[in-house]
């Protein structure tokens, strides 16, 4: 003996559905509670969820059709889309960290803290009066701190390919951080 279709109330219409269409109503529906789970509105957004359910299979069915099938209520099921739950769906996506880099344009001596404030996401000038006033309550050992971050952090691609735009001091100081990284590495090997 074979069962030909199962009976479903959704909402305020009843429909019947073959096996198939039915497990996949039953699933479809648990994957909605499990997302929706601890929402205050729990309930109204399952009734409203039926209701949709079921008018998309209706409007799928042929005349003279009595029976869901998987055929019909998948692309009802397509149509409407899965439960997302506010703010974790339409959060902005996470920002795209950007490289550390010294940035020679517009830099002062060498583009640190160029780099450092496109990095953070402060302004510039707030940073290199931060470095200013460290440099004065340090007694000089940020002068040291400024160096290795010189020596450490990569330059950032010129910008239109070329050193035009770039001052006098940060292209003798770009000169010398490749001079001295040159000589490091012949050190190293």
């Amino acid at each position: 003996m074979q069962r030909i279709s199962i009976t479903a109330r959704l909402n305020r219409s009843t429909l019947q559905f073959d096996e198939p269409a039915y497990a996949r109503l039953e699933d479809y529906f648990a994957e909605a509670a499990d997302t929706l789970q601890g929402n205050p509105d729990k309930a109204e957004i399952m009734t409203d969820l039926e209701q949709a359910v079921a008018d998309q299979c209706v409007m799928r069915m042929q005349p003279g059709q009595t029976v869901v099938t998987l055929g019909e209520l998948q692309p009802a099921l397509d149509e409407i889309g899965s439960v997302q739950v506010a703010g974790i769906a339409d959060k902005e996506p996470p920002r795209q960290t950007r490289p550390l880099h010294q940035i020679s344009e517009g830099a002062v001596i060498s583009g640190v803290c160029q780099g450092l404030s496109r990095y953070f996401g402060f302004d510039v000038t707030l940073l290199r009066i931060i470095a200013l006033v460290l440099l004065l309550v340090s007694g000089g050992t940020m002068v040291v701190v400024y160096l290795f971050l010189m020596l450490l952090l990569p330059f950032a691609p010129l910008e239109h390919g070329g050193t035009a735009r770039i001052g006098k001091l940060p292209r003798k100081s770009r000169e010398f951080v490749s001079y001295v990284r040159a000589k490091l590495h012949m050190v190293a090997t």
